[in-house]
């Protein structure tokens, strides 16, 4: 990315305020601080703080490296590997070497046949369990040290925008920030959300969940467990972010003590229910903890000895949305656009994606004195369609959740919107480090299916319906859940854009890992037997 002169320095006037001085915004201020871009980086608090959504996925790091190589911060790029982290960021983050899935009946043991595991191949660099407070603070005081001038415990209480004198930020001390653009990263209380009305009222998403959550100290691994040791894992459940699943909810363990000398004790646990089957009650979020695992006690056994070392926080519905993302001198990013379940760990993703299209934006809008709404068009619809994407993994997956031959079926949906995309963000950046050529980055942002870059986006759309009728057949009650999974399977083998040695539409393939066998005949399929236009990725 071509660097940028800054904007004259005037005492009153920057180019770019940032609202919100998390994961999103630490890394755009970094991002936009380091390549030119007077930055005001404003936030209600300070730093370390506590915060959720932990856990990588492999497209996570494959945007981190995007970043990092387009924009010439190679800090972010850190991101991209457990190693990276570790060395570079903080040794508090723990490792991740799989996605793990145990299904649960009240009162039952779990059975072997109904778990499931996708294994991270350690040659590909291991994912991460993010201690959040350590990882905000670091790009927050990356961004500073790029730049960005920072103002905490600032509160943003009023804001106006007019489309050719920028904006004016008010705090709730009187104090006023003039700007050319904001970017509110804030959260669920965005400022500019609530100054413009963005919100859906009702939400749009489908989902419905509520969450209680915590770290804890003294969490047994799992594979300590009587009843984990008849389901023979490929790699130890707890070198992985474990999702226990039942019907009506599931439940995270994300350790960050998994690997020989770790010095993080902590282990990050949160109780996610559909709020319509558990609706919130009186209870202290210990003792509705407690009361969950007296229902379920093989999953209890692994929290016999745990304490929280903070305060529980319990949520009313997760799920808000917004109408509108960009406006007149505005965009929303991150939870301050939309949210709706931590499953399947793509919050830091999204947010990735969103700083990888908007940053360049705004880095070009700064070179260009053009602050047109029309510029940044793009970012709202690709922040609609990953929401989207989420909605209708989450809402098919509840519904997944209360028989497991459709859970598991899902669980491949799930696989092919990760596996692709990720396949599809690497073959750019493997052009990108070739060619220098930004196009390549460009082929990303897909307007066809925004949130699904590539040749599969079509299909993969076209798989995400299919999944969410079917499901909501078998909400309804139309459709019975045995039947509904028959039925996805049957489509997920017919479905010709799959690679096969993936095995998505085998029932029994319930463990399985990338060996380098697999992308092997995965590659040979690609040049040879794939559908035409999925060959390009594989040039």
């Amino acid at each position: 990315m071509t660097r940028v002169a800054s904007s004259p320095p005037h005492a009153d006037r920057y180019d770019v305020a940032l609202i919100g001085s998390g994961l999103a915004g630490g890394i755009l201020g970094t991002v936009l601080a380091r390549n030119g871009v007077r930055v005001l980086l404003l936030d209600a608090t300070t730093h370390p703080r506590f915060a959720v959504g932990e856990s990588t996925i492999p497209y996570t790091s494959a945007m981190a490296e995007v970043i990092a190589e387009r924009y010439g911060v190679p800090e972010v790029g850190a991101l991209a590997s457990f190693a990276g982290v570790r060395s570079r960021i903080s040794p508090m983050c723990g490792q991740k070497r799989n996605f793990g899935f145990v299904h649960h009946e009240v009162g039952r043991a779990p059975r072997h046949d109904r778990v499931n595991q996708e294994v991270i191949p350690e040659y590909q660099g291991t994912e991460t369990h993010l201690f959040r407070q350590d990882v905000d603070a670091y790009f927050f005081h990356l961004a500073v040290r790029c730049g960005a001038e920072p103002r905490l415990n600032t509160r943003i209480t009023g804001i106006e925008t007019d489309a050719d004198r920028g904006v004016v930020c008010r705090s709730d001390r009187g104090e006023e920030f003039r700007a050319a653009y904001v970017v509110d990263s804030s959260g669920f209380r965005s400022p500019v959300a609530q100054a413009f009305g963005l919100r859906d009222e009702p939400t749009r998403a489908r989902a419905h969940s509520r969450s209680l959550f915590t770290h804890m100290i003294g969490v047994e691994p799992f594979d300590d467990m009587a009843a984990a040791r008849a389901c023979d894992p490929l790699v130890p459940w707890h070198q992985g972010t474990l999702h226990h699943v039942f019907d009506g909810g599931w439940l995270w363990v994300i350790p960050f003590d998994n690997y020989k000398g770790a010095p993080n004790p902590l282990c990050s646990v949160g109780l996610t229910l559909d709020e319509r089957v558990f609706p919130p009650g009186t209870l202290a979020g210990q003792q509705e903890f407690d009361a969950f695992l007296r229902r379920f006690p093989r999953i209890a056994e692994q929290f016999r000895t745990a304490k929280a070392v903070r305060p529980w926080v319990s949520t009313g519905r997760l799920q808000y949305s917004a109408h509108q993302t960009v406006g007149d001198r505005y965009c929303l990013t991150a939870h301050a656009a939309g949210f709706i379940d931590a499953l399947y760990s793509r919050g830091m993703t999204n947010t990735l994606e969103v700083v990888n299209s908007l940053a360049w934006r705004l880095i070009r809008a700064v070179e260009e004195d053009d602050w047109s709404t029309e510029r940044f068009a793009y970012v709202d619809r690709l922040q609609q369609g990953l929401f989207d994407v989420h909605d209708d993994l989450v809402y098919s997956s509840f519904v997944g959740f209360r028989d497991y031959a459709l859970w598991n079926a899902v669980t491949r949906v799930w696989k092919a919107t990760s596996i692709l995309t990720t396949m599809t963000a690497q073959k750019a950046l493997r052009d990108f480090r070739r060619d220098r050529d930004e196009g390549a980055l460009l082929a990303l942002e897909s307007d066809h299916h925004p949130g699904l870059p590539g040749p599969f986006g079509a299909d993969v759309s076209r798989l995400l319906v299919f999944t969410r009728e079917l499901c909501a057949a078998v909400e309804a009650g139309a459709l019975p859940a045995q039947e509904a999974a028959a039925t996805l399977f049957t489509h997920l083998r017919n479905a010709e854009f799959l690679p096969p040695p993936l095995e998505l539409g085998v029932p029994e393939n319930r463990m399985s890992e990338a060996t380098a066998d697999v992308v092997a005949r995965i590659t040979e399929w690609g040049r040879t037997r794939a559908p035409e236009q999925v060959r390009a990725l594989f040039v």
